[in-house]
């Protein structure tokens, strides 16, 4: 079973009120916020279905809704800003060399932002990485878009303030035109000139973006449309799962 320690909890609980009911109130009492966050964890490290929650948990209802209202008060992205800027400040963050990628979700549920592909209905999944696979910037998009045409969307989505010296990423990102526009925010776009390339560092930006784009299939509760989640790159279960990253490497 998932477990946030003592530690992780009390460095987020003030983003996560506690549900109050009047004790005049019959009826069962509000679950406990962390046993609620905990479940929410574990059906993101397992890709269950709610109705799956084990009985230990809170009940997958009550999980589901809170889970939902979270996603629209934008809670989990806040914690997540909030733990990758404290990182920063520790200097555990190393923004000057991060690394961009993409990777593809299914989602046969359907939903407002789902692209149909060759491989189907689903949504593209992009994320910034720091040079040690901690992710700055998470966002879902609808999966019929060249990674090329959403890598600034990506920025939107992006947690600490300074952008990174150089976005390194692989041939899907040679583009003249995307590195003049990342040129102008001070950002040096290095992606293989497809036939020319360092092998060195092309295989580097694979390595580094995919090592966070694997962490995340662990987490294998992707936005596909089922759960009434919003593909917008900020309600999703995807940012569930890069703020606990972040808390983990704390």
């Amino acid at each position: 079973m998932l477990r946030l320690s003592d530690e992780q909890w009390e460095r987020i609980r003030r983003h996560f009120p506690e549900e109050n009911a009047p004790e005049s109130r019959p009826g069962r009492k509000p679950a406990p916020t962390r046993r609620v966050l905990e479940a929410v964890l574990w059906i993101l490290n397992t890709g269950a279905q709610w109705h799956m929650l084990p009985q230990s948990f809170p009940n997958y209802k009550t999980v589901h809704r809170r889970f939902q209202q979270w996603c629209e008060q934008q809670v989990l992205r806040e914690v997540l800003k909030d733990l990758a800027n404290t990182l920063r400040e520790q200097g555990d963050i190393d923004e000057r060399e991060a690394f961009i990628d993409a990777t593809f979700a299914s989602a046969k549920g359907g939903g407002d932002a789902i692209g149909p592909t060759k491989r189907g209905k689903g949504v593209k999944i992009m994320a910034i990485v720091d040079r040690h696979g901690l992710p700055l910037s998470v966002s879902t998009h609808a999966a019929n878009h060249h990674e090329v045409t959403l890598v600034q969307l990506s920025f939107d989505f992006y947690m600490i303030e300074t952008k990174p010296e150089h976005l390194i990423g692989d041939k899907a990102y040679d583009s003249d035109d995307l590195d003049d526009k990342l040129k102008r925010k001070g950002v040096e776009l290095i992606a293989p000139h497809r036939p020319i390339a360092s092998s060195r560092r092309k295989t580097a930006a694979r390595y580094d973006a995919t090592h966070v784009d694997g962490w995340w299939s662990g987490f294998s509760r992707g936005c596909n449309g089922s759960d009434g989640c919003s593909c917008d790159g900020s309600t999703t279960p995807t940012t569930s799962s890069a703020s606990c990253s972040l808390l983990q490497s704390r």
